[in-house]
């Protein structure tokens, strides 16, 4: 939340914010391909380790200048998430080191408390942010997180053998064979709603409540913690409904009336009910996530979840890279601001659309396991 406030501060304009971020998504985006695309093969705990020890660095570079030239050079090579979500090579490494310890009946479940624990981190760090700036340089944020990528790698180093792949000598090349066919469906469609979501990022979108509301940084971190603990909790309510519905199903029928939520916060009269249209978002945009995950694992080969996870999440990290660019030109436009939010919500209900007639009425929900 707090790193479009940062780098406003040290002098850079909205236009060069929106490239700044874009280029770190970029970045993110090499790292995790190369990463997850070889953890297979070298091992899942090594990546993992090389990934934190690259986000401590993005952080350190980010805490240690003011040049434009070296953070655009920090944000290419170093893992740091200006979306308020994961990025880098930790969540599709961690997902198939959890589908390898997990049974498959319980995938689901595992990975709505996976998304919970993280949606819940992440608001707390958002609440921290708003609260330390108060009394403290934002740039204390940021070494906190160069501070946070030195602990994961030492966390890493704990990581169990049994969330390793099992070796074969006949690995395909970018670590995905068999299952490429449905990972590039899928990409495709993950790159479509990831570049709808890159507009409304959350750093952007307080942002937007600082310029159209006056709202603090410190009140800013009180409303994205709350909004981020709704997330986080509406992910368990995603396993009972996917146990009915099916995994596309319920990602489809949860995520649609979420982006509606979307496209209304910039059309409340006030502060309030824009707030409320916000959580109401939030407290139903998660399902989506642990249904998703299961979804991947579930259609992939086991040798071949780390690097089609990766993939997949190489896919929504090139949409997410391109939007903020022009987000970023938008907000520099007082009469514009509104727009992001309302180009987000209706491409991601076009990946709504195209997901329900690709995987519901094709080829389906596959069976827990396949």
């Amino acid at each position: 939340m707090i790193l479009v406030f940062y780098l406003t501060g040290l002098g850079l304009s909205d236009q060069q914010v929106g490239l700044l971020l874009t280029l770190t998504l970029a970045g993110d985006t090499v790292v995790s391909l190369f990463l997850t695309t070889q953890a297979d093969r070298i091992g899942r705990r090594r990546m993992l380790i090389a990934g934190a020890l690259l986000m401590a660095g993005a952080g350190l570079a980010f805490a240690s200048t003011r040049s434009f030239l070296f953070l655009v050079i920090a944000a290419t090579i170093g893992v740091i998430s200006p979306s308020g979500n994961e990025v880098g090579p930790f969540l599709p490494i961690e997902q198939a080191a959890l589908s390898e310890v997990v049974p498959s009946e319980r995938r689901t479940h595992v990975f709505a408390w996976y998304t919970l624990m993280g949606t819940v981190a992440t608001a707390l760090g958002t609440l921290a942010a708003g609260l330390v700036t108060q009394k403290l340089p934002r740039s204390v944020i940021i070494v906190a997180y160069a501070a946070f990528g030195l602990l994961l790698a030492l966390l890493f180093l704990q990581l169990s053998p049994r969330a390793e792949a099992e070796r074969t000598s006949d690995r395909p090349r970018f670590g995905v064979g068999a299952s490429r066919s449905v990972v590039m469906r899928l990409a495709g469609l993950f790159a479509l709603d990831a570049f709808g979501g890159g507009f409304v990022v959350q750093s952007f979108a307080a942002y937007w409540f600082y310029l159209r509301f006056g709202v603090s940084p410190a009140a800013l971190g009180g409303i994205f913690f709350g909004a981020n603990v709704l997330a986080g909790f509406s992910a368990l309510a995603a396993t009972r409904l996917a146990a009915r519905f099916g995994l596309v199903k319920t990602m489809v029928y949860t995520h649609l009336p979420s982006n509606i939520l979307l496209i209304l916060v910039p059309l409340m009269p006030n502060v309030g009910l824009a707030i409320t249209m916000l959580l109401l978002r939030f407290s139903i945009s998660q399902m989506d996530v642990p249904t998703r995950q299961s979804y991947t694992m579930s259609v992939v080969r086991p040798e071949e979840r780390s690097a089609a996870a990766g993939m997949l999440g190489v896919a929504r990290t090139t949409g997410a890279a391109i939007a903020p660019v022009f987000a970023g030109l938008l907000f520099a436009n007082p009469h514009l601001i509104n727009l992001p939010f309302f180009i987000s919500g209706v491409l991601k209900i076009a990946y709504d659309v195209m997901l329900y007639r690709a995987f519901v009425t094709g080829a389906g929900d596959p069976i827990p396991g396949d």
